[in-house]
């Protein structure tokens, strides 16, 4: 039997293509030299500030996992159906719980050496290993499973989608974020084509919403959807061009 998602080009820019290396650089390159994990800092900082006006867009255009899950997995990968527990609350919640505790207690006893001569390389080793930790098992489920399937419950996720609901409740999301919007939902040839590229398995031909627009807060705006769509009548709009759109209409 066929499988019913379809392997495509997910990476469109530069950075998609060869972002994976940075991954490799900190995780395995961090092993001899625990400074690069350093790097990772910046890294946070921009998904977290990044998703208070975009939601997750980080994910599907920006994050250096992303690019290693898209790129060199996803040509090997059995890319099956992603397990429904590994996107239920329960696992989401539980292993970023999970993850903040253990992370947490690293970084207390790295600031307990704070001063020391190689206090930087203990610091940088916290998120090397972290690092190297995704690499190995995002790795192995991309595999074995789906390219995407660590980020169901990335932690990294996670704080996207809080930081991503702070924007919402400012007002500020609803200004800047673009989400996927359909031309014409009666254009729409419900071939499912966009859920079967989708890299995380959504349904967008099934749940336009407002304004034409998928509003699922998985979304991570990489575009596959819309590169895909046989009848060309997808795109990446914020809500203002969207309502624009439909008043020249």
């Amino acid at each position: 039997m066929a499988n019913y998602y379809i392997k495509t080009n997910r990476t469109f820019t530069n950075t998609r293509k060869y972002g994976w290396i940075f991954t490799v650089l900190v995780a395995i390159g961090g092993l001899w030299e625990p400074k690069l994990g350093l790097l990772v800092i910046l890294i946070m900082l921009g998904l977290t500030i990044t998703s208070f006006f975009t939601g997750r867009y980080w994910c599907g255009n920006v994050c250096p996992h992303g690019s290693l899950f898209d790129r060199i997995a996803m040509p090997i990968s059995l890319n099956r159906k992603i397990p429904e527990f590994l996107k239920s609350k329960y696992m989401i919640i539980g292993f970023f719980i999970f993850f903040i505790i253990n992370f947490s207690r690293r970084i207390i006893n790295v600031l307990k050496l704070w001063g020391s001569y190689d206090f930087l390389d203990k610091l940088g080793f916290v998120f090397v290993a972290t690092y190297l930790m995704v690499l190995i098992a995002g790795g192995l489920a991309a595999v074995l499973i789906n390219p995407r399937t660590w980020c169901q419950f990335c932690p990294m996720g996670t704080i996207q989608k809080f930081t991503h609901k702070l924007g919402k409740t400012t007002g500020i999301t609803e200004k800047t974020e673009k989400k996927v919007t359909i031309e014409d939902i009666n254009k729409c040839l419900s071939c499912g084509k966009c859920s079967r590229v989708c890299p995380f398995q959504l349904i967008p031909y099934q749940n336009f919403g407002e304004n034409n627009q998928f509003h699922d807060v998985n979304c991570i705006k990489c575009g596959t959807c819309v590169e895909n769509c046989p009848v060309n009548i997808l795109s990446l709009k914020t809500k203002a061009e969207t309502i624009h759109v439909q008043k020249e209409c």
